[in-house]
């Protein structure tokens, strides 16, 4: 067996999302570790399977709905068999484990922010805010995606600057890519179709019925390019039944594509013209990021981290939550200027490439461990090729 210290990544469910995804890409670029993901409750093999590691460890711990209190005695048992150097926990359903990573002794322990659900859209309930700063003492190290976390984090739960790290998520630019000009769009759009996208789980919190209340008023407007407009979300979820109903009772479900999951995301994002994001809280979106590697204006809810990526006027536009009439309006500035679409695209695939690329992301995470590991009196590992 490898003598590579061994990084033990804890999620609540380790599955197609954000979080995970961002988890997944670290894995694959930081090959002077051993990595192992626990899921408190389970890991979707199809997407261990995108990890291109064959030696990463998974578990499932199947915890139970509500309180499961066999849970702590679960991640103790699999801490002392794996014996991790790093323990790195993400997001409040995750921070649990830090308790039993500590009386097992662990010697590096990392909690991550990534964002917020739908039952705590802004972080303030006081039950999670206090489960937060009884963590707090367990914790050598938290990770922010964002400044808007990072300042819930010193300010909310008092949490000390020098105890923050804040890492956006980063994007593969070299598999995100533009459309070559001789690329046939994939979907069964007409060639001459404008198509709104959006992709993530339809859940409440990503608000995709705001998006399809928008796209009926603009497929209703009666503007030139209302019958070309196309309608494509990537993704699934409890929602999609609502989506679905929706938009047959607006009678716009043949203008619309609903592939459901999806593992060709480069090729869908370029059968998109304009990328939407309506959600109503956010970290740092991996959507939003592959979109504008992918060379797409976006137009995005003013919340969380969205704001950190956007460039209003420049890359893409930030609008209200909760509010397609908003939403659309702003869509529809990009659609009566074709230009703008063009030129907005390129600003947003230059800004994804400077300033959110995936090598960013990782180097500051080998930063973080290798600070951890010297400040805890232990040899970090030589970085080796990917």
């Amino acid at each position: 067996m490898s003598s590579a210290p061994l990084v033990v990544h804890v999620v609540h469910r380790f599955a197609v999302g954000g979080l995970e995804n961002g988890v997944a890409n670290l894995i694959d670029r930081l090959p002077e570790y051993r990595h192992a993901v626990i899921a408190l409750t389970a890991c979707d093999p199809a997407f261990c399977a995108r990890i291109r590691r064959n030696d990463v460890v998974y578990r499932s711990l199947e915890k139970r709905e509500g309180q499961d209190w066999g849970l702590y005695r679960r991640l103790a048992r699999t801490f002392r068999e794996l014996r991790p150097a790093v323990v790195h926990t993400r997001n409040l359903a995750a921070l649990e484990a830090q308790l039993p990573a500590w009386w097992t002794g662990v010697p590096v322990r990392i909690h991550g922010e990534h964002g917020w659900d739908v039952g705590d859209l802004h972080g303030r309930r006081g039950r999670y805010r206090l489960l937060r700063r009884l963590h707090r003492p367990l914790v050598h190290r938290y990770v922010a995606l964002s400044g808007h976390i990072q300042r819930y984090l010193h300010e909310g739960v008092g949490v000390p600057t020098d105890r923050i790290r804040r890492i956006c998520n980063g994007v593969d630019t070299w598999r995100f890519l533009p459309p070559r000009e001789d690329e046939e769009r994939l979907g069964p759009f007409p060639p001459e179709a404008l198509v709104l996208g959006w992709a993530g789980r339809m859940e409440a919190v990503k608000a995709p019925l705001d998006l399809v209340r928008a796209f009926a008023m603009l497929a209703g407007s009666g503007r030139p390019w209302s019958p070309r407009l196309r309608l494509l979300m990537v993704g699934e979820g409890s929602l999609m039944p609502q989506v679905r109903a929706e938009l047959e009772r607006a009678g716009l479900l043949e203008r619309a594509w609903l592939p459901g999951r999806r593992d060709d995301l480069p090729d869908l994002y370029r059968a998109m013209d304009l990328f939407v994001l309506p959600s109503l809280a956010e970290g740092i979106s991996n959507t939003i990021l592959e979109a504008m590697a992918s060379g797409l204006p976006v137009v995005a809810t003013a919340v969380g981290g969205n704001p950190e990526l956007l460039e209003p006027g420049v890359t893409g536009a930030l609008v209200p939550p909760r509010d397609p009439a908003a939403l659309a309006a702003a869509l529809a500035s990009y659609l009566d200027d074709p230009e703008r679409l063009r030129r907005e695209g390129r600003a947003a695939r230059r800004r994804a490439r400077e300033r959110f690329s995936i090598e960013v992301m990782v180097e500051a995470y080998r930063d973080l461990y290798r600070e951890l590991f010297l400040a805890r009196g232990l040899e970090p590992p030589t970085p080796t090729s990917a």
